[in-house]
């Protein structure tokens, strides 16, 4: 088939180690960016939701609002993916423990914080949007999912759209069983057509499901700390200008993805 061919207009990135875009960049020029605050800043909330939100919710808002202000969208008018192999970890693993030993004092509040859909739903309200939303899970392969996904409402609708892939750290039994070891989010603001705000285009060909790429240093082991780390090989090649990348979609589909950045 021939390729799904969208254009970047914003990036957003935060892990412990790399608190935006930029810093990726500098690391893989040889730099050494200092290390973001503890918590994300998720400034796009107000200051009282701020508080009360699970950190999955933080991550999230945090690389849409560095994605959006990039690309110089108005965020209540883009339609948005967000993806997540895991969700709230922490949160899953504190409602397994409760049912199993005090149900009825199970917290309604953690319990809404729980649900796959709760980062998007904080989103939209924060920026006043009423555009459509989806929630994307597939395993290791959400990011992957997500970028499809994204892509073909892009190519569908003739629209930008917000990606959002977002992982906390492993917690309890379930983070034994996973392995996160560290949280990971990433945004982009895809687009149909080139435009003034455009940084890179991306040709997007479905295959067979080929390995995914694997990072070289000083990325090399990222990957393994947070599902949504998969996203980290094409992540690269947009901070270095141009490269081809293999992203796991499911169990048997994988992309690849050419990016070439645009002047």
């Amino acid at each position: 088939m021939s390729a799904l061919r969208i254009h970047v207009e914003g990036m957003g990135l935060w892990s412990p180690q790399l608190g935006d875009f930029d810093a990726l960049r500098r690391l893989l020029d040889g730099g050494s960016p200092p290390p973001p605050p503890a918590r994300p800043a998720a400034a796009m909330m107000a200051s009282n939701e701020r508080r009360r939100a699970p950190e999955s919710v933080l991550l999230a808002v945090e690389v849409a609002g560095q994605a959006v202000a990039m690309s110089g969208r108005v965020a209540a008018t883009l339609a948005c993916v967000f993806s997540s192999s895991h969700g709230e970890q922490s949160i899953t693993d504190y409602m397994c423990a409760t049912l199993a030993h005090s149900p009825t004092e199970l917290s309604p509040t953690r319990f809404h914080n729980s649900v796959h859909n709760a980062p998007v739903g904080y989103w939209t309200i924060a920026v006043g949007c009423h555009e459509p939303s989806t929630a994307v899970c597939a395993d290791r392969a959400s990011f992957g999912a997500g970028l499809l996904e994204a892509a073909g409402q892009v190519l569908a609708e003739q629209r930008p759209v917000l990606l959002v892939c977002a992982d906390t750290a492993g917690s309890g039994p379930l983070g034994k069983l996973i392995g996160g070891e560290q949280p990971f989010a990433c945004a982009l603001v895809l687009a149909p057509t080139a435009g003034a705000a455009t940084r890179a285009r991306l040709d997007i060909r479905l295959n067979a499901g080929a390995a995914p790429t694997e990072l070289a240093s000083p990325l090399s082991g990222w990957r393994a700390g947070n599902a949504s780390a998969e996203a980290l090989p094409l992540l690269a090649a947009l901070a270095r200008g141009a490269g081809r990348c293999q992203l796991a979609a499911g169990p048997q589909l994988g992309l690849q993805v050419d990016t070439e950045a645009v002047a």
